[in-house]
């Protein structure tokens, strides 16, 4: 088992917190934080690009090849792997893991399973070592059938994927059910609508992501922050000193 892999522990999930640039993963892993994710809404947005349309793979690479050597598990989030055939999606991958990532996650976006079963395949065999989160969408843009969403995962594990995630899904009973009915971690993201950190992990769940929940919230506070002071205000809440971001470079 990777150390990688060790983090994902049913009942004691892994807070997996995701970046989009450097000085935002390196302050996580400051804050303690032993694996950062990255989350593709930041880095498309960050790059005037959009999120799910298989546009940031440069992108992300690049910033991968940025953290990868980082005081920190990396895992990447690939979208749906930037391209249809699995052997271009098996050579991201080797990239990747070339460059330090210890994970990726491969969303389905609800294509065919059987093409997403096949990219997964491609990636344990191209980067054997690389943790895969296979991801269904059923309840994050789908219609949360719970029979195709267990179908999808039944072929994703059979496909050889490490973990499977279920963004969208908040019912805690249909939560548990997942988290007993797979001998692989079960990934959910975290939700105002749905349970909090310590009921997921009540729940079996072994991995719980931020998605791009911190790049948003990052952005509000830019956002209320120009506003507090348009208004003459002082600014709200607080934020790290320019020296402590300064310091957030390469080797620290």
């Amino acid at each position: 088992m990777t150390a990688f892999a060790a983090l994902h522990r049913p009942g004691a999930p892994l807070l997996l917190p995701c970046a989009w640039d450097h000085a935002s993963a390196v302050a996580l892993a400051g804050q303690g934080f032993p694996a950062v994710g990255t989350t593709s809404l930041g880095v498309a947005a960050a790059n005037g690009l959009p999120d799910g349309a298989s546009a940031t793979r440069d992108e992300t690479l690049r910033l991968a090849l940025t953290l990868g050597s980082g005081p920190f598990l990396l895992t990447v989030d690939a979208e749906s792997g930037f391209a249809d055939d699995p052997d271009e999606v098996g050579e991201f991958a080797r990239q990747l893991a070339a460059v330090g990532a210890v994970g990726v996650n491969l969303e389905d976006a609800l294509g065919p399973p059987g093409r997403h079963a096949a990219k997964i395949a491609a990636v344990k065999r191209t980067a054997p070592g690389l943790f895969v989160n296979a991801r269904t969408d059923t309840y994050w843009s789908g219609d949360g059938d719970p029979g195709e969403t267990v179908r999808r995962l039944d072929a994703y594990r059979e496909a050889g994927a490490d973990g499977v995630f279920v963004p969208g899904l908040t019912d805690p009973a249909r939560i548990a059910e997942l988290a007993a009915r797979f001998d692989i971690p079960l990934n959910v993201l975290l939700s105002p609508a749905g349970p909090a950190l310590a009921h997921l992990a009540d729940l079996g769940v072994a991995r719980v992501s931020l998605g791009s929940l911190l790049y948003r919230r990052a952005l509000g506070a830019a956002l209320e922050t120009a506003a507090d002071i348009t208004e003459g205000h002082p600014p709200r809440g607080t934020a790290p000193a320019y020296a402590d971001v300064a310091a957030l470079r390469g080797g620290q």
